[in-house]
């Protein structure tokens, strides 16, 4: 049924889900019925009502018993009163106005914004809200996750991944989470810097205005303004825990390819491991320590039988987006992405990528003096603080600074945040 009142249905759907014990199972029944002002209408007669009412209380109300509806759908506000008397005086319209300056904007399924790989999807998000670009889901996406407590050696990893994936093409997705999540979009960010590729999705658990970590509050924004960040939660919310399990599976059904950097044996990825198996999606993991708890977990999905990524390199022929004997088409658009790109990045240099030419990076190495010299030694290929740089290095703090002062301005560091990165 159509809408011809002259205003976006969308602020009917942003608002039936922001109705307290709403649930994602809920609402996607609900929407599968009815279009969101229709639906927002029987929620004002008293014909939908909220999951628990009392049969004998709905008289003509929808008929959702059959409708699995988690513990998790019955939890929102504490007050139980009838929906149809909370909503007697809101107006969906100007809410969403006043919502909606802010940049944000909310898709349903049927609508042609509605991202394609969750269409058919086992469990899909009934409303999805973002901000950025929902179309930067449009090319290959491979999830990088992992756990929130890495060893410096995954962080790198993570970074070099996420760097290497966004300049050969591909939609790094991730749930913006601290650790490895992080590092991942902190090297999607720098690529782009550097040089053109796919921006990056972030998928939140809370609002995608509702910043959390707190900490990620640069990262969040150079993700939404860079690709998107995107969410089911309504805006203003804050992240539960039952959220997260909940994100997780939306990222493991925007993505051709789930990639474990480091996770502890009770990892919080190994829910996104378990939604990617349940979707047909592969999954592959980077091979750690066996002296190393942060990868109790990742190891044993390769002793499973998970793909092994040792780089992007692998996870490119894993997506079919380059064979042994060359490159081949890429499933996006059928562009083919630049084998001096891959080779740059697979090197951690990014040379080619970037135009410049390796005999020019080596005369301004060799020009540094030896304190310059020391720290870029000791930063290796992740992104690390100067705190521990002195640690490391045994340099004092003056030294240390104005080394990687000197090290930013020939173009070999770069900092973002509070955390710098060898770049070259």
């Amino acid at each position: 049924m159509g809408d011809n009142s002259g205003v976006s249905p969308g602020c009917y759907a942003a608002a039936l889900s922001a109705l307290p014990g709403m649930g994602p199972a809920y609402l996607a029944a609900i929407l599968a019925e009815y279009h969101p002002r229709d639906a927002w209408e029987a929620v004002l007669s008293g014909r939908i009502e909220r999951p628990g009412a009392r049969r004998e209380d709905r008289g003509g109300a929808l008929d959702l018993d059959a409708v699995d509806v988690p513990a998790a759908d019955a939890r929102g506000g504490k007050s139980k009163r009838p929906w149809r008397t909370l909503v007697a005086t809101v107006d969906p319209v100007g809410w969403w106005a006043a919502i909606s300056q802010h940049g944000i904007f909310v898709t349903w399924r049927g609508q042609v914004d509605y991202p394609d790989a969750l269409i058919n999807d086992p469990s899909p998000p009934a409303v999805i809200f973002w901000r950025g670009r929902i179309e930067s889901l449009d090319a290959p996406c491979v999830a990088v996750v992992g756990t929130r407590h890495p060893s410096r050696d995954g962080t790198g990893v993570a970074f070099e991944m996420g760097r290497n994936l966004t300049a050969a093409g591909v939609c790094v997705v991730s749930g913006l989470a601290l650790g490895i999540d992080g590092a991942a979009h902190r090297g999607a960010l720098e690529a782009l810097r550097s040089a053109s590729g796919s921006p990056p999705v972030g998928v939140v658990a809370s609002g995608v205005d509702v910043v959390y970590p707190k900490a990620h509050s640069g990262l969040w924004e150079g993700v939404a303004s860079a690709g998107a960040v995107i969410s089911e939660t309504i805006p203003g919310r804050p992240a539960q825990a039952w959220r997260f399990p909940a994100r997780n599976r939306v990222i493991a059904g925007l993505v051709k390819l789930v990639v474990v950097v480091e996770s502890h044996a009770r990892g919080g990825s190994l829910i996104t491991v378990e939604a990617a198996l349940q979707r047909g999606v592969e999954v592959g993991a980077v091979p750690g320590s066996v002296h190393s708890d942060a990868s109790v977990g990742s190891n044993q999905l390769l002793f499973d039988g998970a793909s092994v990524i040792r780089d992007s390199s692998d996870v490119l022929s894993c997506l079919g987006l380059f064979t042994l004997g060359g490159s081949s088409r890429s499933n996006s658009g059928g562009r083919e992405p630049d084998r001096d790109v891959r080779d740059a990045g697979a090197r951690g240099d990014g040379d080619r990528a970037r135009g410049r030419g390796r005999s020019s990076d080596v005369r301004s190495e060799q020009a540094l003096d030896a304190p310059a010299r020391r720290v870029l030694e000791a930063m290796g290929w992740r992104p690390i603080t100067a705190n521990q740089i002195i640690t490391d290095t045994g340099l004092g703090a003056p030294d240390v600074m104005r080394s990687l002062d000197t090290l930013a301005g020939v173009g070999a560091v770069a900092e973002d945040d509070g955390c710098y990165t060898r770049v070259r």
